[in-house]
């Protein structure tokens, strides 16, 4: 079998991810622009001959969040299992096969920001330095106010990240051969903490790269061992022989 990959999908572009405001638990949509681009990226990356293949996957993860939820229905994956929640928009025509299931879960969600929720980086510093406390807020070695720590979200993601591993990938990795990539759909912050502990780092490290709205990410292993997680630079298409 293939090594297992895991598929990170940012939410598309919302009125908030635009003006770069701090979004977590509210719940705005998608911007019809960013409805596009997510049926865009579906089309080009997930079919039998694309980078996601629906018919490949063990398992589908998805925030709480209703804009998370609407970006995973416009991929189009072709569910044979029905939706754990009520859709939010117009069903696409379904023309792929997966038979993974969907899984809601509160580890994918997005970081809370507590007191910072809806406010810009430029405009925390500014209130912090109002507040006499340090300006150069790093939300990596600072966390949030009122909301999660990176201690927090380290607790989470690790226990979402094992749960992956043991379901899901270490029988592939084990010789079996039912499929073995994952898909987590989810947002910004989150995903980019994802993949820091996918890859055995700690948060304060502060990643240094980036995951656009609507943008997707590959997490994998090398030399085909659960115990040499990585981060895939680069993917290739699925050819089948």
């Amino acid at each position: 079998m293939a090594t297992p990959r895991v598929f990170i999908v940012r939410h598309g572009e919302t009125e908030w991810s635009l003006n770069g405001r701090h979004t977590g638990s509210t719940d705005i949509p998608l911007t019809a622009n960013g409805e596009k681009r997510v049926k865009a990226t579906g089309s080009a990356l997930v079919g039998d001959d694309r980078l996601i293949v629906p018919k490949k996957l063990a398992h589908i993860y998805v925030s709480p969040r209703k804009r998370a939820q609407r970006t995973f229905e416009l991929l189009n994956l072709g569910l044979q299992h029905p939706l754990p929640w009520a859709p939010h928009g117009d069903s696409l025509e379904d023309s792929k096969l997966c038979e993974a299931a969907v899984e809601i879960t509160e580890d994918i969600r997005e970081w809370d920001y507590g007191d910072y929720e809806g406010i810009t980086t430029p405009n925390i510093r500014l209130l912090r330095k109002q507040q006499g406390l340090d300006p150069a807020w790093d939300i990596w070695r600072d966390g949030c106010p009122g909301g999660e720590s990176p201690e927090d979200i380290t607790e989470r993601l690790d226990r979402l990240i094992k749960d992956i591993r043991d379901r899901w990938q270490a029988p592939v990795m084990a010789g079996g051969s039912v499929p073995g990539d994952v898909l987590v759909v989810a947002h910004g912050h989150i995903l980019r903490a994802f993949a820091m502990r996918w890859a055995g780092k700690s948060l304060q490290d502060s990643p240094t790269f980036l995951l656009e709205a609507g943008g997707v990410g590959t997490l994998s292993y090398e030399h085909h061992s659960i115990d040499e997680p990585a981060i895939l630079l680069g993917g290739a298409f699925i050819v089948p022989l």
